[in-house]
């Protein structure tokens, strides 16, 4: 068999299976898109979940990738074994809904032994206990003899992730060799022992799993096949572990080479050149995908790498910086299947250099702290250190707490994680407090405000909607509880915010929304959602990166969305309304707060009563006057004194600086405001004043539309008119009297409905005295009544009180599935004792419910209608008490 090379393995692979009719797809970014379950991608389907799903269609139903992956959980055995890594590569081919069991295991048949060259005999499938079907192509089709096919439980041949698609696998085998085994009598595939390797997995998403262990057969079966190339590398070039594959062996070698040491003599400098040389190879290809150090997720990921990295370098003695080096051998091994690699290399070494220089100047002091910690721990006779210290070290020295963990571990000690833990939460407490009132300026604290002052953002947006200019600050995402950190990339699917030079972005400031639109790089795409002023000239563009990768210093082209128009037209029109309101309601109106967006505007101002119907038709009419008269739209950049003297009007309390921008709207209208506005009052079309209301004492509130959202609204009204009038069979010309026709039948029918209930539920009592029980010289009645109403069993107690003479009644109905409980005494009833409104509480609670009222008249309400009769009983006790 020859012994093909990691990079010959890869290729043949796709080569393969596009022969075999499928579509090879490159290498999706280890940053997962659109899937917020994953950190990282970790596994060949992972990028492919929306077309198992069927949430989005496949380009091809026969899909072939290799992807890499990354997979942290078992970080802390990384070097101590040769077996465990973080970074790997996953070759798959994938059917979704096409080809099934018997195309996916001959295709994996055939690979393996004609393809690849690997001998047959070697090689041992396992298929799901119940599942026959995978058994006899293997074995039938295959010609793969009964004894050497293994049968396993639902743990290892069965996949399935909770509720969902789920199906058994089948698993090959390779045997190594007897000199990689165990030596047991029943050594075997499925053995822990490293003589039978798992190389390739098929597994076959047949049924739907509703959660609760019930499962049905899918209309739509899918193939998932993983095979790591590594593995498959392993066993192809016939050497003890993946650190001897020739790709990584030549990593492997450079490590040594730095470090001076050789590789296969001392196992303590054997854990750490394996570390260095997979976590090199993750650190590199996840900066290559945009991913930079931070302390919170991918981010944290990278940086706990990269610093572990760092620190068993400094076991193995290498002085200074050594990973950016590194990475310029994984990036030459690896750029033949991952031309990014070599295209990102710049970007990847200065990141490198970055991180190792900053942990560099922390992790000497912090070694030298934990020595001591230590040394005073075996003098105590302790072996477990306080969290508290651990939390120091990680706050002071950016020591994580797996780093010190394992530097501990290699001494016999461990940490105390639940205090250190503890600690964690206490500081982000104490932050989420702190950032009320953190910064200089009142405000919230967030990372912007560590932004160097000499960045600065020159704004183009009054002459262009599209410009150009430099990234000089990327953020990750700030928000109420996100404080941000400054990064040097943001890779597609990331929150963030840019800062450039230039931009042609208007940032929200008096009371007018910023801009949305989008920035482009060669390499990527970002999304603006919200434009911000910040502090010191600088504009902030808060997005996300919707393709590619963003990073700092390129160049980018940034345009605004066409919804600057209608912002623009709605910041234009506030000006006409206040200008409007002044020659309407007076001198007195200031305006105290407005907000314009591209839907509609809103202006607040001072004035002391609610506006008559008629003052509001004149404001609304000198508005669209002055937009009919096609006023030209000037700004003059002036100094603050000389913008006074021609009369503009400035908001009150505003702060502004030396030199103003002055809008005039023909004679109409002069402003100090540094917003957008259109070039002339015709280009806003049209004025609507929605609504007018008080928002505080001596503050009113209009809320308007201009330009097409006028006309939106009008339509939206006429559907609305066109449909009353369809129902009530009324043209355009009689819909109002139609209306005014059917309100006044309503009203009589009402009037006439609870005449007739009143009258049946007069007549379901009979003689009521026959029911009445006296107390105390008070006829006291309590009994349900069929289908009245709350008003009806009010007018019914009002007769009934004037037909008994002194009395005491209470009276329960159900009506549209509710109780309805009314309590009612005459005046010497009341005398002696009776309180209606104590009563209906007593026999409100057991319907349910709850009411109140005075001694003399009460009411209540319930849920419970099978629970009448029970108040009735209540109702009646309680008051033969009352009057006892």
């Amino acid at each position: 068999m020859e012994k093909y090379s990691v990079n010959e393995l890869r290729r043949m692979f796709l080569d393969y299976f596009e022969q075999n009719g499928h579509l090879v797809m490159k290498s999706f970014s280890l940053v997962p898109h659109n899937d917020k379950s994953l950190l990282l991608i970790n596994a060949g389907m992972a990028p492919l979940k929306p077309y198992f799903t069927g949430a989005e269609i496949p380009p091809r139903r026969r899909v072939a990738t290799c992807q890499k992956c990354i997979r942290t959980g078992d970080i802390d055995n990384v070097g101590k074994t040769a077996r465990h890594g973080t970074f790997f590569e996953m070759l798959g081919n994938f059917s979704f809904g096409d080809y099934f069991k018997r195309e996916a295991i001959g295709w994996t048949w055939e690979f393996l032994t004609k393809v690849v060259g690997l001998d047959a005999e070697r090689l041992y499938p396992s298929v799901y206990l119940d599942d026959d079907e995978a058994f006899d192509i293997w074995n039938k089709e295959i010609g793969v003899p009964k004894e050497r096919i293994y049968r396993f439980g639902k743990e290892d041949n069965f996949w399935e992730h909770g509720a969902g698609p789920c199906g058994p696998c089948s698993e090959v085998y390779y045997d190594r060799g007897e000199k990689y085994g165990c030596g047991k009598p029943d050594c075997a595939p499925g053995c822990d022992c490293d003589r039978y390797m798992e190389i390739w997995n098929n597994v076959f998403t047949q049924f739907e799993n509703d959660g609760k262990g019930n499962y049905t057969t899918l209309k739509q079966k899918n193939i998932d096949t993983g095979m790591g190339l590594e593995r498959l590398a392993v066993a192809v070039q016939d050497v003890d572990s993946m650190f001897d594959i020739d790709t990584i062996r030549a990593l492997r070698d450079r490590v040594a080479q730095i470090a001076g040491k050789e590789y296969g003599k001392d196992h303590e400098n054997d854990v750490s050149i394996r570390v260095i040389t997979d976590h090199i190879r993750s650190a590199t290809f996840m900066i290559s995908d945009g991913i930079t150090p931070s302390n919170a997720e991918r981010g944290y990921v990278l940086r706990r790498l990269i610093r572990r990295a760092a620190r068993h370098g400094r076991r193995l003695g290498i002085d200074g910086s050594f990973l950016a080096d590194l990475s310029a051998t994984v990036i030459e091994t690896s750029k033949d299947g991952y031309p990014e690699l070599a295209e990102k290399a710049a970007f990847i070494h200065e990141v490198l250099e970055r991180e190792e220089e900053t942990f560099g100047r922390t992790i000497d002091q912090g070694l030298t702290i934990l020595s001591a910690l230590t040394e005073k721990m075996r003098a105590e006779g302790k072996t477990v250190l306080d969290g508290a210290k651990a939390f120091e070290l990680y706050d002071t020295y950016g020591f994580p707490l797996d780093l010190t963990s394992d530097i501990l571990a290699e001494q016999g000690f461990t940490v105390d994680e639940a205090q250190y833990k503890a600690c964690m939460q206490e500081q982000k407490e104490r932050a989420r407090s702190a950032r009320k009132t953190q910064n200089y300026m009142g405000a919230a604290a967030t990372v912007y405000d560590e932004i160097d002052p000499s960045v600065t953002t020159i704004f183009s947006g009054y002459e262009t909607l599209a410009d150009s200019g430099k990234i000089l600050v990327l953020t990750t995402k700030v928000d109420e509880e996100e404080y941000g950190e400054i990064v040097d990339s943001l890779a597609e699917g990331d929150e963030g915010t840019i800062v450039t030079d230039r931009t042609p972005f208007y940032a929200t400031m008096g009371g007018q929304v910023g801009d949305t639109g989008t920035i482009r790089t060669q390499d990527g795409a970002f999304a603006v959602r919200e434009t911000i002023a910040l502090r010191g000239g600088r504009v902030g563009h808060r997005g996300v990166v919707s393709e590619g990768v963003i990073r700092t210093g390129e160049e980018a082209k940034l345009s605004v969305s066409s919804a600057r128009s209608d912002i623009a037209k709605n910041h234009s029109a506030t000006h006409l309304l206040q200008k409007a309101l002044r020659l309407t309601l007076g001198d007195h109106v200031e305006q105290k707060g407005s907000y314009v967006d591209a839907e509609r505007l809103r202006f607040d101002f001072v004035h002391f009563k609610p506006m008559t119907a008629e003052e509001i038709a004149k404001v609304e009419k000198l508005v669209n006057d002055a937009i009919l008269q096609a006023l030209p739209v000037r700004t003059d950049i002036m100094s603050l004194e000389e913008a006074k003297k021609t009369g503009a009007m400035a908001l009150f309390g505003e702060k502004y600086g030396e030199t103003v921008r002055v809008v005039r709207m023909g004679d109409f209208s002069t402003e100090l405001c540094g917003g957008t506005h259109v070039a002339n009052t015709a280009d806003i079309m049209t004025f609507k004043i929605l609504s007018e209301s008080g928002i505080a004492a001596g503050v009113r509130r209009i809320e308007a539309l201009s330009g097409m959202g006028v006309l939106r609204h009008y339509e939206d009204m006429e559907k609305v008119f066109r449909t009353a009038a369809g129902l009530l069979k009324a043209s355009s010309n009689d819909l109002g009297e139609k209306i005014e026709k059917l309100l006044a039948d309503n009203r009589a029918q009402r009037n006439e409905i609870e005449a007739l209930k009143a009258k049946i539920a007069q007549m379901s009592l009979g003689d009521p005295a026959e029911g009445a029980e006296e107390v105390n010289g008070v006829k006291v009645l309590a009994m349900a009544v069929e289908g009245a109403d709350m008003n009806g069993l009010r007018s019914l107690s009002d007769e009934l009180r004037t037909k008994m003479g002194e009395s005491y009644i209470i009276l329960a109905s159900a009506s549209d599935g509710k109780v309805n409980l009314v309590a009612a005494a005459t005046d010497g009833a009341v005398k002696r004792g009776a309180h209606a409104g104590n009563l209906i509480r007593v026999c409100a609670k057991a319907v349910g419910g709850g009411g109140g009222g005075r001694p003399n008249m009460a009411q209540a309400g319930g849920k419970d209608p099978s629970k009448i009769g029970e108040a009735v009983a209540l109702a009646k006790e309680e008051a033969k008490k009352q009057l006892s």
